[in-house]
């Protein structure tokens, strides 16, 4: 039984912990964007989209959302994806540097909200 266990819990958290965030998460993420007012046409990167709405960005890109009809323009702030930790965690050196590349290792808030109240 000590022998099993020994043999499958190091067998399991190799397992476990080898994806990385360009596994996990993958390389875009989707962004629900609203406006107030709504049915506002917005530019978020290269895509426009009549609010409210949801983009598919590709992660890791600087990104600004804006509209010619708001004078308020925002930056989504890049976080680090929680999933990318499971790398460092894990010894993969290599899956980070992967992550890196793929721009997999950044998320951006899922809800982004434009405030166009001189519209």
């Amino acid at each position: 039984m000590k022998k099993s266990l020994l043999i499958a819990v190091p067998l399991l958290s190799t397992i476990m912990f080898s994806g990385c965030a360009t596994i996990l998460s993958g390389t875009t993420q989707q962004i629900s964007v609203n406006s107030n007012p709504t049915n506002i046409e917005i530019e978020l990167g290269n895509t426009k989209v009549i609010t409210p709405s949801i983009v598919t960005v590709k992660r890791g890109d600087d990104l600004i959302i804006k509209s010619s009809k708001c004078s308020e323009q925002k930056i989504l702030a890049k976080k680090i994806n929680p999933v990318f930790f499971v790398n460092i965690l894990s010894g993969g050196v290599f899956g980070s540097t992967t992550d890196y590349s793929t721009g997999a290792m950044w998320k951006y808030d899922e809800n982004i909200n434009l405030n166009c109240n001189n519209y």
